[in-house]
């Protein structure tokens, strides 16, 4: 498992004071703001943010010692990492990250359905992806569906509902 997650992209300058335009590519823009040390470069260069606050889909940041708007451009583009330790999930929840990959097996038969490839947050419920020989099927992450997940041992164990694999 890695120890900094990708969490985000700043993608623009905000204002005049070296502040930065964050998308959040984590549950929520809400969940970005709750961190004072970001990483760059895959968790090499600690940041400390001084503020973050959501506005609409994305972050409205700003990084310590970036005080100008041309300082600021410098770093547009660049990823946000966060790492793992600063984050404490509840009970079955996982990093997406840590999903991704996991072997999709029949928890009754063991039949092996293919690997975990997507994650999709429809609102309701995710979706998981999983592929398998060029084919792709999507499976609802519910608790009907879902029996086990082992991160530990790479399998993510499953129900097969009638029509799912259809």
């Amino acid at each position: 498992m890695k120890q900094f997650l990708e969490t985000g992209k700043i993608v623009a300058v905000q204002g005049l004071k070296g502040e930065v335009r964050a998308e959040a590519w984590c549950d929520s823009p809400d969940f970005l703001c709750g961190f004072d040390t970001l990483y760059f470069n895959k968790g090499k260069v600690p940041v400390t943010i001084q503020y973050a606050r959501p506005h609409k889909n994305i972050v409205i940041m700003k990084i310590e010692g970036i005080d100008t708007p041309e300082a600021a451009n410098e770093l547009r583009g660049k990823v946000l990492y966060m790492d793992r330790d600063d984050v404490e999930l509840e009970e079955g929840c996982y990093f997406v990250q840590d999903l991704i990959g996991l072997e999709v097996v029949d928890n009754e038969d063991g039949t092996v359905y293919g690997t975990l490839s997507q994650v999709t947050s429809t609102g309701a419920n995710d979706v998981y992806h999983v592929k398998k020989d060029g084919k792709e099927w999507l499976i609802p992450a519910i608790p009907d569906v879902i029996m086990k997940t082992d991160i530990e041992n790479g399998q993510l164990l499953i129900h097969k509902m009638e029509g799912l694999f259809e």
